[in-house]
């Protein structure tokens, strides 16, 4: 059995622009990326758990709905008496822009993280994202991260760098190495690459990463698909073209569909995920473009059913 996947990290409302009858407007959507990963997992029918805190306010109350309507379990999932994180979207650009306000956020500041014991039914932690930037959060995530890394549980890895947020960067960047260091599963889109090692081409990346922990290592390139390596092989899957609504959470539902992947093939527990074939990792990686490709018909980060990517 692989167990249970627990994403943890940030919860946010995202409010994306839309055009209303009266001009332009805003229309909140539930976002955050570990949320958007837990729930594409969920939706998936993977057996996902989410963790870190959401606030007591109405909009906390949507994050739960989300995560029950989505079939996400909340054992590890704490409400604080404090404001939910918003994050104004821009899609002027080639990639979401963001604009966060998470001053006191719940999801900023629990710090709270689950004994051995309490993961006794996890086989997999996913983490990424703004929960690894911002304190006391972050501090609480790296150390879980490496308490649990080379452990019986594996360790999945999205970076998801929002580099304008950035203000220790010497120390971040330092915080970040030390992860990609340490998962199994690492994913990461070219441009947060590009802004970690400028000119290392991705493929030696991947090869200095597969040195260390990881099995699989995933680099996303947006329109002009997504590459894959283990020591087995390398793979390559392109771009699925869809009438893009927007690609908020596009990367998310991508990082759960490659989960979902290695979960229905077996392949998701620290024994089986060591050295994946290069037909598994073509697999996984065209099951993650299906899933992308879909949540970007919709507004916000609105993930796929299992039951429609079947249909």
């Amino acid at each position: 059995m692989s167990g249970s996947v627990l994403c943890l990290g940030e919860a946010v409302i995202d409010f994306i622009p839309v055009m209303s009858a009266d001009g332009p407007a805003y229309r909140p959507c539930l976002g955050g990326s570990p949320y958007n990963v837990a729930r594409a997992l969920g939706r998936l029918g993977v057996p996902t758990e989410y963790g870190c805190a959401v606030s007591t306010d109405l909009f906390g109350d949507q994050f739960v709905a989300g995560l029950t309507e989505s079939r996400v379990g909340q054992h590890f999932l704490q409400r604080l008496d404090a404001p939910s994180t918003l994050g104004f979207v821009s899609l002027d650009q080639a990639e979401p822009a963001y604009a966060f306000f998470d001053k006191g956020g719940a999801d900023r500041i629990c710090e709270d993280i689950p004994s051995d014991q309490a993961l006794s039914g996890v086989g997999t932690l996913h983490f990424g994202s703004i929960a690894l930037l911002r304190e006391p959060t972050a501090s609480a995530y790296e150390t879980l991260f490496l308490r649990e890394a080379g452990g019986t549980r594996l360790i999945s890895f999205d970076p998801n760098i929002r580099a304008s947020l950035v203000r220790e960067e010497a120390a971040y960047r330092g915080r970040v190495e030390r992860l990609l260091q340490a998962a199994d599963i690492i994913k990461i889109s070219s441009a947060d690459l590009d802004w970690l090692y400028p000119g290392l081409a991705h493929d030696a990346a991947a090869s200095r990463w597969l040195k260390y922990r990881a099995s699989v290592v995933v680099i996303t390139h947006g329109k002009d698909g997504v590459s894959g390596w283990s020591r087995r092989g390398h793979a390559h899957a392109h771009a699925i073209p869809v009438k893009v609504v927007d690609t908020v959470g596009a990367g998310d539902s991508f990082m759960a569909g490659l989960l979902a992947s290695l979960h229905e093939n077996g392949l998701l527990t620290s024994a089986t995920l060591e050295d994946p074939s290069t037909e598994a990792l073509g697999h996984m990686l065209a099951y993650g473009q299906r899933v992308a490709s879909a949540v970007c018909t919709k507004r916000g980060a609105n993930s796929p059913w299992r039951e429609e990517l079947l249909g």
